[in-house]
């Protein structure tokens, strides 16, 4: 009795690893190929169909001992890339920190041609570094630094692409992070960036030196031109003053000729005889004639 309840119980273990070892669960972030003596019998869950049965995530059951369950991620995965040093279109050498966003898109030819997913990786960053090298390489160091830098990225992502369908991954995204001189050419660089900024420096201060002569000259004459017709404007009026003048002075003459010359001789006294100034002169002068009286005489 003993012996057939330790067989029984023998047996029950069996049954429940085998029973164990034929399920098996994919969640919905996972896809799987189910493999038979190292051929792909079927997939679950995957992104992308193949020739093969392709079935939905959750609980299935699989030939104990038989079948093999490979699981590949299904969502979006990173791969940041090892700085690699670049070569420009004008021979100048960067350091370029790049990362892209991929995913397995189809599990069946991912298995066929790269097995486990840290093979495809490693295919992924060789592949990677050479679209990288490829593309930067065909344009300017300034390009890459900052002028193209979103077109460039467009063109790595389709090269890279075009290299990856045999694996059956898809490409989502690629940005280079960081593009910087390598150390020994910083300060090359960095003396080249001075004498051509100081080259413009001198440029535009030529140019200013020449602008501010030739502006000062221009407002100079000007000036010239302006203080001329404000002179010839004043003479013409001081003319038309003086003509007016001499013809109220000939209008007043010819209405009363004796006031005119008492005027005439009481300003010619406002203007020569200063006060306290001693003077001798002869009592019948004609120029004091007024003296004696209003009438001259």
């Amino acid at each position: 009795m003993q012996r057939t309840l330790v067989i029984a119980g023998v047996v029950a273990a069996v049954l429940l690893l085998i029973l164990a070892n034929a399920l098996y669960i994919v969640p919905i972030d996972k896809q799987a190929i189910v493999i038979r003596f190292g051929s792909a019998q079927y997939t679950v869950n995957a992104t992308e169909k193949s020739e093969l049965p392709n079935y939905g995530a959750g609980l299935h059951l699989k030939v104990p001992l038989f079948d093999d369950v490979r699981f590949y991620e299904k969502r979006n995965q990173g791969y940041d890339l090892d700085a690699a040093e670049v070569i420009a279109n004008d021979q100048q050498r960067l350091n370029v920190d790049a990362i892209a966003r991929w995913r397995v898109k189809n599990p069946l030819q991912f298995f066929r041609a790269a097995g486990s997913e840290a093979n495809g990786e490693q295919q992924l960053g060789l592949r990677f570094t050479a679209a990288l090298r490829g593309e930067l390489g065909k344009v300017s160091q300034p390009d890459i630094i900052s002028g193209q830098r979103a077109t460039l990225m467009q063109r790595v992502r389709t090269a890279l692409q075009a290299q990856m369908n045999t694996l059956g991954v898809e490409i989502i995204d690629v940005r280079i992070r960081q593009a910087d001189l390598p150390e020994a050419n910083s300060q090359r660089v960095y003396e080249r960036m001075k004498s051509q900024l100081q080259q413009k420096i001198s440029q535009y201060n030529a140019e200013g030196e020449g602008l501010f002569a030739s502006i000062t000259a221009e407002a100079d004459a000007q000036a010239r031109i302006i203080v001329a017709e404000a002179n010839q404007q004043g003479q013409r009026v001081k003319g038309e003053g003086d003509a007016e003048r001499s013809r109220i002075f000939a209008s007043a003459y010819s209405k009363d000729a004796e006031f005119y010359a008492f005027y005439r001789s009481l300003e010619a006294y406002d203007k020569s005889i200063k006060t306290g100034t001693p003077f001798v002169i002869s009592p019948d002068s004609d120029f004091f004639k007024y003296f004696g009286s209003a009438s001259g005489n």
